[in-house]
């Protein structure tokens, strides 16, 4: 399995931010599988992040509107009864 790169953020800042101020550590543990998945551009469905997390269905859809709102991931769906596609955003980078 090939190692993850992080930026130092999502450690430093992210995490206690996500985890400690918004008291929402499921929504720190989906980014990361975002993060991880970014390459993959397949379509992802609740079930399959409940199921890669550990948590349940119910937690990650909480999880991802949580990350939407916060402007941390992009979510793209092309139907309503079809998955989406995630995009993790990092709005710490700016970009010239």
């Amino acid at each position: 399995m090939a190692a993850l790169p992080l930026d130092r953020y999502v450690i430093d800042v992210l995490m206690p931010d996500l985890v400690g101020h918004d008291r929402k550590p499921s929504a720190y543990l989906v980014y990361l599988l975002i993060e991880a998945l970014e390459g993959d551009r397949a379509p992802l469905g609740y079930a399959s992040i409940a199921e890669r997390t550990g948590l349940s269905r119910r937690t990650c859809q909480d999880a991802i509107a949580h990350l939407e709102r916060r402007g941390l991931i992009a979510v793209e769906r092309r139907a309503d009864n079809e998955a989406a596609r995630f995009r993790p955003l990092r709005p710490w980078i700016r970009r010239h």
